[in-house]
């Protein structure tokens, strides 16, 4: 392993970093820091031990375990301060922080996998663009998006929030008109409607972000904060070639989620006040008195009577979960299987050994089977609460949308690769 110089430096940095955050605690506070390591993992166990607690239950027993899990971290933090090391273990996070951003730099240069390819295309006679005017707070008209794109020759739909429209239909009577581009300006569910009809009739899709979120346009490297500059893939266009997930008969772009979430999301109430939904509804579905008990199955894999479920179109980057961070790729041909099984505080504890504990389940799969113990389920399906009958099948469709975006893009990241020490430490030893 050679590496370029950046790389052969960043892993240097990132070795260095990790060997002074356990090095630094040793020469402050010699073995009197072991002790102060246990504490800490004591104190962490203890603290998701009460949150689960509060989580799963109601009245005074939450009061209580939420009240335990801040005195606990109060404690350590105030014990770290009376031995005089609480700048140590600042300074140890401060070293693990650059030693992982170094490292995964490092290995951002020489973890051997190519970013996503690009297609050159000429800009397309007849694009057909469905715009929602009420999502995200009104981008559709703050940005002024249907009358740039009819200046670009594109025939625009302003869906009418007092009549809900079939955005599917509006898309396929479209292809049949003459159509060569579908688009959509608005939320993830209404991308994907129209990407699978897109995806039917194998002919391009766009995004433009103007939905709250944008998850998709986020892993697209597209410009959310202002969502015109999407257009310029009319004009200046490459084509990605990108996977798309499928539940039952439904597309989507993102994930679909079973269990706790999906339960409390489909509440009528969830709109309005969120929060106090959440902690209503959460400790009966965390403890199975709400929802169904179900059962997820795979090529290799069955999971019985987990509380929660993400089924992702690509997986999510390690140590980003539940929709909170971004893939890496859109063109694996797998789905990201992420299901949590906590019945006690115990197991609620051992979930901070990440992937080996017994109660988190991470892997890769081109299609798995959600079953339950009733009829239909409650599933969320790109952020939309919907219902299927049970069993549902959700699988990957490989490269199966072609998706034109602006040559220039701004949020186009590299894969990040696995922090793997040995080949770091390899890395940093090598020589140019």
């Amino acid at each position: 392993m050679s590496g370029s110089s950046a790389s052969r430096w960043a892993a240097r940095l990132a070795v260095a970093a990790a060997v002074a955050a356990v090095v630094l605690p040793l020469v402050v506070a010699g073995l009197r820091s072991l002790g102060l390591a246990a504490v800490v993992l004591i104190g962490l166990a203890v603290s998701a031990a009460g949150l689960w607690w509060a989580f799963s239950r109601k009245g005074l027993i939450r009061a209580l375990a939420l009240a335990l899990a801040v005195a606990v971290q109060a404690a350590v933090i105030a014990l770290f301060v009376a031995v005089g090391v609480f700048w140590v273990l600042v300074v140890v996070l401060a070293l693990w922080a650059v030693a992982c951003f170094a490292g995964w730099a490092a290995l951002g240069e020489d973890g051997g996998r190519t970013a996503q390819a690009e297609y050159r295309v000429p800009p397309p006679e007849r694009p057909f663009l469905v715009m929602n005017p009420r999502s995200g707070g009104g981008k559709v008209g703050r940005f002024g998006l249907k009358e740039k794109a009819e200046v670009l020759g594109a025939q625009v739909v302003l869906l009418d929030p007092a009549h809900p429209q079939d955005v599917a239909a509006l898309a396929r009577d479209a292809v049949t008109n003459g159509a060569d581009l579908l688009g959509v300006a608005g939320g993830d569910g209404t991308q994907a409607l129209v990407a699978g009809v897109a995806a039917e009739n194998d002919i391009p899709f766009m995004v433009m972000p103007a939905g709250t979120r944008n998850h998709f346009a986020l892993d697209l490297g597209l410009d959310r904060e202002d969502p015109s500059k999407c257009l310029e893939a009319l004009t200046d266009g490459v084509e990605l070639r990108i996977d798309l997930g499928r539940i039952g008969e439904r597309t989507f772009v993102n994930n679909v989620s079973f269990g706790a979430y999906a339960e409390v999301v489909r509440s009528p109430a969830y709109r309005d006040d969120k929060i106090h939904t959440i902690l209503r509804m959460l400790p009966d579905a965390l403890t199975h008195h709400l929802g169904s008990r179900l059962t997820v199955q795979g090529a290799s894999l069955r999971i019985t009577s987990p509380q929660a479920v993400l089924v992702s179109n690509n997986p999510y980057r390690p140590g980003d979960r539940a929709g909170l961070g971004r893939r890496d790729r859109l063109d694996a041909g797998v789905l990201g299987v992420l299901a949590i099984k906590v019945d006690n505080a115990v197991q609620a504890a051992e979930l901070l050994r990440g992937r080996r504990s017994s109660g988190l389940t991470v892997v890769t799969a081109r299609e798995v089977v959600i079953d339950a113990d009733v009829p239909e389920v409650q599933v969320g399906v790109d952020g939309e609460a919907l219902s299927f009958p049970t069993p549902v099948p959700v699988v990957s469709r490989p490269r199966a949308l072609r998706v034109r975006v602006p040559r220039h893009r701004p949020g186009v990241s590299r894969p990040r690769s696995r922090l793997d020490w040995r080949r770091l430490r390899d890395l940093a030893l090598a020589r140019g």
